[in-house]
């Protein structure tokens, strides 16, 4: 692997842009950028009972559930590590006002599915006399890009503010932008002692150790470690409350003290009835969509720096001290913990139970590593879709898949589609499958242990794709793909046949099997989530699988008018569509990094603190893999 050295470099750019571009200014200790943006007068596009607004310049849409859908123009500046931003003034000039013939279209809300029942996102009112009431924002995060540690800072501008009381805008032709900081006075430096961390408990460790010298030699320098050696504190004191804030502390040294980039943690649930038993800590989000309560997130443990009172803190996802962590109970209101969101570290899991998952896994990924390079089937791209949400005229999992297609030029599409009838069935996956393929992208329903859709305008009928027990047919050996799953629950990665006594205990007998919640039927009592079966088949399946960890949400229809449905722009849609686009287009070709990236776009496009779909997308989303891998193999 090729290294980047991880300090970043104090930098003095003096660059201008005659069309009101940038213009950095510095002096010995505040450095300065000031860039102005022109707008257009705004483009009013009629329909039959609604009207949309546009700015050429704007590159995104204010897209809240139950609310106009307004043009946005955001960008995002990038600082070195430990920078202090000292002031961010955004003024708006050029005033006009404009009286509207009909109202603005508002933004729908999104959807998903609970027992079978569409279950439909909250709406977010305003009682202002301007919508936005602010003419701009700003959000300050740390994370990663480029293996290099930064602080983003995203400004959002809304060139359009309606004025409900007399159905009116208010536009503006100019924004002026001064942003002053402080970098900091010593080049931050991080070692370049280790690449990829690798989490496990003791029982694990000496399944691993292949994977480790293969690891280190193809030059991806690799640093094993136990659960038990953290907790004990042999490598640096132990901090925290519990032992997930522990784990994360331990990821936190070892970046600032070995410069890690990855991080691998390889342990499932263990047991456990009344208190789950875990081999590697789990931490469970409490933001609650009105359809459960508290979900998996791996996230937290890659999330590891916030800004705050201008300096790189701790983020330890309970900004209200109340020991709930990620809270965001009142849907209609802001959260209870504000979280930074940005990943620091891709992370990746391999909920392995026992020794054999383990040494499965590492033979997949050393297989896979050194002989995919080449390969023609890795060239290969399968795509399984249907109609999502029949009653709108897309078909969202189609429509999903083939803007992914489009991404990733060079490689043969293998569509499996309800529309056309090449997917009916389980038997078609597994066949396609077989043959080996680079990518394998599903979109539509899932639980823990199936992945199903619908056929066009047919919300009755169902196609399975695949079920747990299907992927025991799966023969493609070691030409196995990177996947991508939309769906509900895929990667609940908790699931344990102790749910079952669990469940029973709580809610009896017959609300078990015989009358509602009718637990039994959440499949959360499967050896293996979805996502995890496939990853852990030993004879195939997949390399590295990505799903949702809990509920799994999507827009429908095309309300901004763009020609590109909104199941592709928002809400999990627009993850899975831009992790291909991060690979084909943006040349991200370690898993880890594509991941990490993806998520980066995300926080960008969609602030998760505004709404609180976008916060549950971010952070549900889980990989099931190597973030070190190298997609495609090792060039040889």
């Amino acid at each position: 692997m090729e290294y980047r050295r991880r300090y970043l470099v104090v930098f003095a750019v003096c660059f201008f842009m005659v069309n009101g571009g940038w213009v950095f200014a510095e002096n010995k200790d505040i450095k300065n950028i000031f860039e102005t943006i022109h707008l257009s007068n705004p483009s009013i596009t009629k329909f039959s009972d609604s009207i949309l607004i546009e700015v050429k310049e704007a590159n995104s849409y204010l897209y809240l559930p139950g609310n106009p859908i307004l043009p946005v123009y955001t960008k995002t500046y990038k600082f070195p590590f430990g920078t202090k931003i000292d002031n961010i003034d955004i003024a708006f000039s050029g005033k006009t006002k404009w009286f509207l013939s009909k109202d603005i279209i508002h933004a729908p809300t999104p959807i998903t599915y609970l027992d079978g029942e569409k279950l439909m996102g909250k709406v977010i009112t305003f009682s202002e006399d301007f919508y936005p009431r602010f003419l701009s924002r700003y959000n300050i995060g740390v994370g990663i890009e480029d293996n290099q540690h930064v602080i983003f800072v995203t400004i959002y501008c809304y060139p359009i503010q309606y004025i409900p009381s007399d159905n009116a805008i208010v536009s503006y032709n100019k924004i002026d932008v001064h942003l002053s900081y402080t970098l900091p006075e010593e080049p931050i430096y991080f070692p370049d002692e280790y690449d990829l961390l690798i989490v496990a408990p003791n029982s694990f460790l000496d399944a691993l150790q292949p994977l480790v010298d293969h690891k280190n030699s193809i030059d991806v320098k690799t640093k094993l470690v136990s659960t038990e050696d953290i907790y004990n504190g042999i490598y640096f004191p132990v901090e925290g409350r519990d032992s997930a804030e522990q784990l994360k502390y331990f990821i936190k040294n070892a970046i600032e003290n070995w410069g890690i980039e990855y991080v691998l943690l390889v342990g499932g649930r263990s047991g456990g009835i009344y208190h789950e038993k875990w081999l590697i800590p789990v931490r469970y989000s409490h933001l609650n969509d009105g359809g459960e309560s508290s979900f998996l997130s791996d996230l937290y443990f890659a999330d590891i720096y916030k800004y705050k009172d201008g300096e790189v803190v701790f983020e330890d996802w309970d900004s209200n001290g109340d020991g709930i962590f990620a809270e965001w109970r009142n849907k209609h209101a802001s959260p209870e913990d504000t979280l930074d969101l940005y990943p620091d570290v891709a992370i990746g899991r391999l909920p392995c139970k026992k020794i054999d998952e383990v040494e499965t896994m590492v033979n997949k990924i050393i297989k896979y590593e050194d002989n995919t390079y080449g390969a023609d089937w890795f060239k290969r791209m399968i795509v399984v879709g249907g109609d999502s949400a029949p009653g709108d005229p897309y078909y969202e999992g189609e429509e999903e898949n083939a803007k992914a297609l489009e991404y990733m030029k060079g490689f043969q599409p293998v569509k499996l589609w309800a529309s056309d009838g090449s997917l009916k069935g389980p038997e078609d996956v597994i066949s396609k499958i077989d043959e080996g393929a680079g990518f394998l992208f599903f979109d539509g329903h899932g639980n823990p242990a199936t992945w199903g859709t619908h056929p066009p305008n047919d919300d009755k009928t169902w196609i399975t794709g695949l079920n747990n027990k299907d992927m025991l047919e799966l023969d493609n050996g070691y030409k196995l793909p990177v996947c991508v799953v939309g769906g509900c629950h895929n990667g609940q990665f908790n699931v344990s046949l102790w749910n079952i006594p669990r469940d029973i205990l709580k809610y009896g007998i017959r609300g078990y099997f015989f009358k509602p919640p009718y637990k039994f039927y959440y499949m959360e009592w499967v050896p293996r989530c979805w996502a995890w079966q496939l990853a852990s088949r030993p004879n195939g399946g997949s390399i590295a699988t990505i799903a949702y960890a809990g509920l799994d949400w999507f827009a429908e229809g095309n309300y901004d008018n763009d020609s590109i449905p909104d199941c592709i722009q928002y809400y999990s849609g627009y993850f899975n569509v831009n992790f291909f686009k991060n690979y084909g287009q943006n040349n991200e070709t370690i898993l880890g990094c594509t991941f990490t990236r993806t998520i980066n776009d995300y926080i960008k496009q969609h602030p998760p603190m505004d709404y609180y779909l976008d916060c549950k997308t971010v952070e549900e989303i889980t990989l099931f893999g190597d973030p070190s891998l190298q997609i495609g193999g090792i060039p040889r």
